[in-house]
């Protein structure tokens, strides 16, 4: 069998020497070798940040975002070769979906928040301004922009697609180039992606490379420029979180590791509801779906006492239902596990798990295969434990990374909160009930053990995407046991790659930093600029218009015309006796619609609508005789990719004839590119 090269420095290198081989998890047969000898990590580090880094980098945020949405698209329609591949891996054709389309998804995803969610240019602005001196002259923000390192992403075996994929998308949009490190056991599955990946020519050069084999002193060569992003043990992850330079350089660490996740039955959901049978039906897809090789699985099942029998029983029957084998076979429910080795491993902590409970159902030994060899192939019967005493240690503290799960018993909320929490940190964590004051009372007492809690009910249940699904615009880590780290997470995921750095600085200054016009900051008067295309508006292009006298006539029609007859603009006693009026005051939105008419340029031109405003603040109340001016600034461009108008931010600042605010907004306007002669 051939080596399985490695991806670096720009082109596929062969490792030396006969490596070592991986096996297909339902045949036993030799699929490839791994190994990484003779493949120069410094060099390929070095790479990622002289090649890949400045190549990112030029790239705007919105760019990356539309890289992102076409590799997706390129990857859908190979996808059925990584399906495949997937079922040597011990994948079901809905393991492969799971593992596939999710990882798929994660750059859809990405791609539409970078789109959305991040500017136009290559700096993120988090925050807004600070006043830093009393004459305005001094103002501070945080401004984000890209560490210049490579992201290390060393995976686990189980996602072999997604897994990759999770932690590339938000680095890709970051503009951080990454090295991915897969398992050895999966790896031929990811170097099949990758190889998709860098064959689609559509990625920067650099901006992904590959490493099969041993990660050997990789992380010997990290710069505090550089991250690292780990899924797998604990005991893995404690031990390169404390590598020497690591440590030294203070690199940024991000771990997804063991995590005994917990599922909590509600006492109202009795036998015959839709929660009990949605419970049921969770507990058995999170032990069966990849073998139950997934970080999020349910390991810990939390039952009221009196309900034990009943939810063992109806589980029982359901697992029944489950054929394990060959995943080719459509009959079959259940693959392999990832390798024997990973097979002898469920079986020693089963051993350690049932010292404190008994076996519901399955044999930890033996399991009746449909289409293949249950000695050759890496299978294990799905098994359901009891452990009746949920006060012992090993259910909550060793974890069978396979089809097993615990069921254990609870009296009271107090006591299931304190079970959960003995997981010492987990990933995810789910409570199916109908009872909304139960959930609530679980969710805020499990909270700081968890990353993500799922509240199952009727209600959800048709839309909910289940306990065991990250979701790549929420958060995906857990503190304590599962790592400590964050994963996805949407923007959050991205700003992890990047330097949050406080900048103070005139409004001049603070401008030309974050491209986006600020308090204080120069304003250009000339033709007005609702007439100027996107391509001929600058930042700080400004219209000041008015005065508008506002008038008792004006106050009294805009309350008949919209029915908002409030008593303070309409009750002139009523009105007087308010402490914050002292009489007859203006809508708030009669002073918008009033600074409407006055900045607006009616005829038509390159502002093609008005799709709404933010940040509405009613600062002083306008009575009527107060005078009205407005000034219109350009604040912010966001042109649109694909399309031939993009977005303009407008900071409007409405004062009265004292030159105090009495209204501060944005007001967000859609504009062509270019001018229509």
């Amino acid at each position: 069998m051939a080596l399985l090269p490695s991806y670096v420095a720009g082109e596929w290198r062969t490792p030396s020497g006969e490596g070592v081989p991986v096996r297909d998890a339902v045949t036993g047969d030799e699929v490839a070798r791994i190994s990484a000898d003779g493949i120069d990590r410094a060099a390929a580090l070095d790479y990622g940040r002289t090649v890949g880094g400045p190549a990112l980098r030029e790239l705007t945020f919105h760019q990356r975002a539309a890289l992102l949405k076409a590799l997706a698209s390129h990857l859908r329609e190979h996808r059925d070769e990584l399906y495949a591949l997937s079922a040597k891996t011990g994948a079901t054709l809905g393991d492969a979906k799971f593992d596939v389309d999710g990882g798929i998804g994660v750059l859809f995803a990405y791609a539409s928040k970078g789109r959305r969610e991040l500017p136009a240019g290559n700096v993120y602005v988090d925050g807004g301004v600070e006043q830093l001196g009393k004459g305005g002259t001094f103002l501070g923000t945080h401004i984000a922009t890209p560490l210049r390192g490579v992201a290390v992403q060393i995976n686990a075996f189980n996602f072999p697609v997604w897994g990759p994929l999770e932690k590339f998308a938000p680095a890709f949009l970051a503009g951080v180039p990454s090295l991915v490190k897969p398992a050895s056991q999966t790896a031929y599955l990811t170097h099949k992606l990758v190889e998709l990946m860098a064959g689609s020519g559509l990625l920067p050069d650099g901006a992904i490379q590959l490493l099969c084999g041993g990660a050997g002193d990789l992380l010997d060569h990290v710069t505090p420029q550089d991250l690292v992003s780990f899924t797998g043990s604990a005991a893995t992850a404690a031990r390169l979180r404390a590598h020497p330079a690591v440590v030294r350089h203070s690199v940024r660490f991000n771990a997804e590791a063991d995590s005994l996740n917990c599922s909590i039955l509600g006492p109202a959901a009795t036998p015959g509801t839709a929660e009990f049978d949605l419970y049921v039906k969770q507990l058995v897809t999170e032990m069966t779906v990849k073998a139950g090789q997934k970080c999020t699985a349910i390991r810990r099942a939390f039952v009221p006492a009196e309900l034990m029998d009943d939810v063992a029983q109806a589980v029982s029957e359901r697992l029944a239902k489950v054929t394990v084998g060959n995943p080719a076979n459509p009959d079959v429910r259940m693959g392999a596990l990832a390798s024997l080795e990973q097979r002898e491993e469920v079986r020693r902590s089963l051993k350690a798990l049932l010292a404190t409970g008994r076996v519901v159902f399955g044999d930890p030994e033996r399991v009746d295969v449909v289409d293949a060899d249950a000695q050759r192939g890496a299978f294990v019967s799905p098994v359901l434990l009891r452990a009746d005493d949920p006060a012992r240690a090993e259910p909550h503290e060793v974890e069978a990374f396979g089809p097993v799960s615990t069921l254990m018993p609870y009296t009271s909320v107090e006591q299931v909160v304190e079970l959960a929490a003995r997981g010492q940190g987990s990933l995810a964590g789910s409570v199916v009930t109908g009872d909304a004051d139960f959930a609530r009372d679980v969710v805020l007492g499990v909270a700081p053990w968890h990353g993500r809690l799922l509240v199952l009910d009727a209600d959800d249940a048709k839309e909910s995407t289940g306990h065991g699904s990250p979701l790549p615009g929420l958060l995906h880590g857990g503190p304590g046991r599962a790592g400590g780290g964050e994963e996805l997470g949407g923007i959050r995921g991205v700003l992890h790659h990047m330097q949050r750095t406080a900048v103070q600085a005139s409004p001049k200054a603070l401008a030309a930093v974050t491209d986006r016009w600020v308090p204080g900051a120069p304003r250009s008067e000339g033709e007005h600029p609702f007439r100027k295309s996107l391509a001929e508006l600058r930042i700080g292009d400004s219209v000041v218009a008015g005065p508008r006298t506002v008038t008792d006539e004006d106050v009294a029609h805009f309350a008949e015309f919209t029915g908002d007859t409030f008593y303070a603009h309409t009750d002139p006693g009523a009105a007087a006796a308010n402490p914050l009026f002292g009489g007859i005051v203006a809508h708030g939105y009669l002073v918008v619609s009033f600074a409407a008419g006055l900045f607006v340029s009616p005829e038509p031109g390159p502002v093609l609508a008005n799709y709404g405003l933010e940040n509405l603040r009613f600062l002083t109340p306008v009575k009527p005789g107060d005078a009205l001016t407005v000034t219109l600034t350009c604040k912010q461009i966001t042109p649109r990719a694909g399309a031939d108008y993009g977005e303009v931010r407008w900071d409007t600042d409405v004062t009265n004839q004292d030159g105090e605010s009495v209204a501060k907004y944005d007001v967000l306007t859609l504009v062509a590119k270019e001018r229509v002669r």
